[in-house]
This record gives structure tokens, sequence and C-alpha cells, in this order.
């Protein structure tokens, strides 16, 4: 426990520790350091950055304020939406989510409260402020701070004579009863010890005049907003609070405040010290797209995410950025694929290493039923003599599902790689890419334009970021069948391949590098059918109509 001193290119007041559950999520690629500067919100880069949204980037913004002028102005949900000052700055796809949300969020909490009222417990009601807990001290400790704050997100509730308080916590699908104790508890002592208070932006906390009677039980409760669900998540007094908050929470806590110790993710694309992080690799030009004309908030970006804006920015914006999808199954495709991933990451993963082909067969595999199986068995096998572990020296060193980061400081992007397997070869680096397939692929095109991770693959072996001699390294693309397997290979320091791999990489950035609208314009061969947003998006629904009337004709 030291104080943090300000990183390069950082300045400001390091004396306030803010946290909130979001720090304490256990992530694989969480950076300690990164998460100990979030904890201090004062502390920022210098010269500023810009912190300019062109589109709005958090899904429940339009949907708190809609509820907020419901709950806090005494409107109705019809008049909220009718302003359209609510939701100034969203698409007209996210504007529509709000709306159902917000009717979905109240539908939900007027039938909970009427069944509570029924059992004999009492009203809640909207309450503002939001609460802050935390302590003021008169001089700075050990860590250099003299302001300690705890916060909590949510929807904030009271009983009338304030011994109940709770916190409802929206999720996108149904209601997500699986939210880490820690998390819930973190909230559950916000409410039990918080005061009411003003929180200004990039400002400490004020606590507000007016006195409040402390509650003697909190609750923190779950609802889904695709179908209303709602689940108790904890439902305490406050002396049980206080128990589970020292078991679980204040540990954790401390270790978020003291974080040492640098790892490039994503946790990079918010962090106020990444201008001068030497931690972090740097690939200027990396997406082969030009900086912002206008200076905008730091993104970050996948092939997935660049594959998603191709089929239709508005698709791209709405699922990838803002997670809205309408819940629909995944196909039998799909879901064997993530089976057959899973199981040979959890086999390349062990320690000590062990080839596939010395490992049995699984006799199930999760989401997969009884007819699926035997497929996925098959493309298992397939592997065997293929894995990237059979006659690999134990010196070597294999990642699976490593996540790579990048930053292209020219279009100030964190670029972000999910790669199946890393691992060294006799002084070189390997990235192995996965695919399963049902059939085989022709070969009317590259393999890096058929598959654009290929080429981002390659452009990070070729610039040197993952380490290794690149004349020894290699891009390996494993495609598993039920009926066989094959395995392709793509040299860095191949100019052919070298220059495809730009091109593709460019032609995918440019445009979602520039766009501030994310308009709804699918590709020609996009189908709309396929996009998970569409029910909220009227091109998708219209489009969707019109072959819908095509076909009946």
């Amino acid at each position: 426990m030291t104080v943090l001193g300000n990183p390069p290119g950082v300045d400001g007041d390091g004396a306030l520790i803010r946290i909130g559950p979001p720090l304490l999520r256990e992530e694989a690629d969480v950076c300690p350091e990164g998460r100990a500067l979030r904890a201090r919100p004062l502390l920022v880069q210098q010269p500023g950055r810009s912190r300019r949204k062109p589109v709005e980037d958090f899904v429940f913004q339009p949907m708190d304020r809609l509820l907020d002028a419901v709950e806090h102005e005494g409107r109705t949900i019809t008049e909220a939406a009718a302003n359209r000052w609510h939701v100034r700055n969203c698409s007209s796809a996210h504007a529509e989510w709000a709306w159902e949300a917000a009717r979905t969020f109240l539908a939900a909490r007027d039938r909970e409260q009427s069944a509570r009222v029924a059992s004999g417990h009492p009203a809640t009601s909207p309450v503002q402020p939001r609460w802050v807990g935390g302590k003021k001290l008169n001089v700075l400790d050990v860590r250099g701070a003299d302001q300690y704050e705890r916060t909590a997100w949510g929807r904030q509730y009271t009983s009338g004579d304030g011994t109940v308080r709770e916190l409802w916590i929206p999720s996108l699908g149904q209601v997500k009863t699986d939210r880490p104790l820690l998390e819930v508890v973190a909230a559950a002592h916000v409410l039990a010890t918080g005061v009411p208070a003003r929180t200004p932006y990039m400002e400490r906390s004020e606590p507000l005049a007016s006195p409040q009677p402390q509650p003697s039980r909190v609750r923190v409760l779950g609802v889904g907003l695709r179908d209303g669900s709602t689940a108790v998540l904890g439902d305490w007094d406050v002396e049980e609070v206080q128990w589970l908050f020292d078991l679980h929470v204040r540990g954790p806590m401390a270790k978020v405040a003291d974080g040492r110790g640098r790892r490039p993710g994503s946790d990079c694309v918010r962090c106020e010290a990444l201008a001068g992080c030497r931690d972090t690799p740097r690939a200027p030009g990396l997406l082969g797209a030009p900086g912002s004309a206008r200076p905008r908030k730091r993104r970050s970006v996948s092939v997935s995410d660049l594959r998603a804006y191709r089929d239709c920015p508005a698709r791209y914006h709405l699922t990838r950025v803002l997670k809205l999808r309408d819940g629909r199954t995944e196909n039998e495709a799909i879901r064997r694929g993530r089976a057959v991933d899973a199981w040979l990451n959890a086999c390349h993963g062990a320690r000590p290493s062990v080839p596939c082909r010395d490992i049995p067969l699984p006799d199930a595999l999760p989401g997969l039923d009884e007819t699926e199986l035997p497929a996925a068995r098959a493309m298992i096998r397939a592997h065997r003599g293929l894995c990237p572990l059979d006659g690999l020296p134990a010196t070597e060193r294999v990642e699976p599902q490593r996540r790579v980061a990048v930053y292209d400081e020219q279009a100030d992007v964190v670029v972000i790689a999910a790669c199946d397997v890393v691992y060294t070869d006799d002084g070189g680096v390997v990235i192995r890419e996965t695919k399963t397939a049902a059939h085989r692929f022709g070969e009317r095109r590259s393999l890096v334009e058929t598959f654009p991770q290929l080429a981002l693959a390659v452009l990070l072996l070729a610039s040197g970021v993952l380490g290794g001699d690149p004349r020894r390294s290699r891009v390996e693309l494993e495609v598993l069948r039920p009926d066989g397997a094959r395995l392709e290979e793509l040299d860095p320091c191949d100019g052919l391949t070298l220059d495809r791999s730009r091109q593709v990489i460019a032609e995918l950035a440019s445009d979602w590098a520039a766009d501030e609208a994310y308009a709804a314009e699918p590709a020609p061969d996009f189908d709309c059918s396929d996009c998970e947003a569409a029910r909220w998006c009227s091109v998708g629904r219209s489009r969707r109509a019109a072959d819908t009337t095509g076909e009946t004709r």
C-alpha cells in the first residue's frame, strides 16, 4: 500500500479514490495499474484528450432519461417519449429500444411492488440524488488519498420512512441472476451506508445537507429488459451487509486501489495513461485509416466489429457497441463451433501441456444434444492430427485464447485480436486460428479476404508487436469439418501476403474510422433477417417486409 505516482503524461488530483462494482470484476485481461488509475477519476491525460461521442454509446442512457421523466418529473411514458431531448444523440433504433425497455421496466416494477405490498411490505418510491458511500479524511493516508467514495449504478428507491432502500439493476436480456456476489454486496453496501450526494462530472462528490434516515434493510434486484423478468439478488439487514462487505469486498477494493503492474487489453481504451504507456504495443497505421477529422473519444475495434460494420453500420453500432440483441436461438453450426472451441481451449490450456491426440474424446459437450454431438466429436478427432502441441517442445510458450491489444496511434484506436492460440516455435511466434465448417470452402478468394482475422494476424506478426523473429513466425488456419481437416500457413514476410493483408484491413477500417452516424445502410448481400437488432430498426423491418411480400406473390 503506497502512493500511486502519476504515470508519464498524467496529471490531476490523485487524492480521490472512487470505486464501483465494475472495477471489481475479475476479467481475463485486467490491467491492475489501469484499474488503479480508473479508481482515481480526477487523474487525467495531459495534454487532454477528446471525450466527444458523435453517437451515444451507453446503451442505458436514453432509457434512464425516460425513466427519470416518469419517476421524478411525473410524466407518463408517452409524454416522456414525445420529448426528443430524452433520446438526443441516439439513433432511431436505439431510441425505439429505450422506449420499449422503459415500458418493460415500469411494468416489471409495478408487478413486483404490488406483490410486495400484498405481502405486507412497505411500498418504495423513486429517489434522487445518488447515494454515495465512503469517507473523507483530514490528512492524506499512505495511498495519498484523503477521500474515498463507493458508488453503484441502477435505479434507486426507498420506503416512505427511509428504513428500506432498493437498487434495481437492469440487464439487456433476461434477468441476470448470476451476478457475482462481490458486485451485489458492493452495491448493497452503498445502499446501507451511503448518503445523498451531488457528483458533478470530473469533481468530488458533495454530500447534501438535508438529513435522511439511515436504512435498516437493503435490497438489490435485477430486472431483464427483454421480458420484464425480475429476481432478488440480495435482501439483507445492514448488519449482514457490513459482515458480507468485510468478508467479500473490502479486500478486492483494496486490491483495485493498490493495483500495480500493467497488462495490455480492454482496459487500455479508457486508460488516461495510454499515451505515455510503454507496455502497450504500438503499431501506428495498423488499420490503414487516418485519424478522425474531428477529435473524438478513443475507441477499440476488432475484426468481428469491422465485419459487422461492413454488413451494415447500424448493425455494428447496435449489436457490437450497444450489445442489443433480440435473444434469438443460435443455430446448430454456431453452437457446435463454440462447443468445439471451448473443448480445444481447455485442452490447450492444461498444464503440463498434453497433445490432443492423447486426450480421450468427450462424451458430451455443453450446449449440444445427442444428435449434434457426433459431428463435433468428428471435428475434434480431425484436430488430433493438426494439434499445435503435437511435438512442440515443453520449453515453448502456449497461450490459448490470447487477447492481443495494440494501440494504433494514428487512428487513436486500440485494436483487439482474440487469437485462438498463440505459441512460440523455434524463435518465431505462431498465431493459430481454428474454424469449424460443415463443408469445404472454395479458393475463389484469398484466405485473408475470406477470413480477415488472418489479415490482421499477418500484420501483427509483421509489425513485431508479439515479439519473436518475423522470419520464423507464421499464421496458421486450421479448418475442421466432420469429414476431415486442413491446415494452411501464411508467411507474414511474404510481400504479396503482407500487401493484400494491409489492403483487406484498410478496406474494412477506413469507412468505420470516419463514420459519425452509423446509418442503417445494409450491404447489398446482407440479409436483414440475420440481424439480431432488426426488430428496432425501421430499415430492417421494411426490408424484411418487402422480402416477405415478394415471397408471397
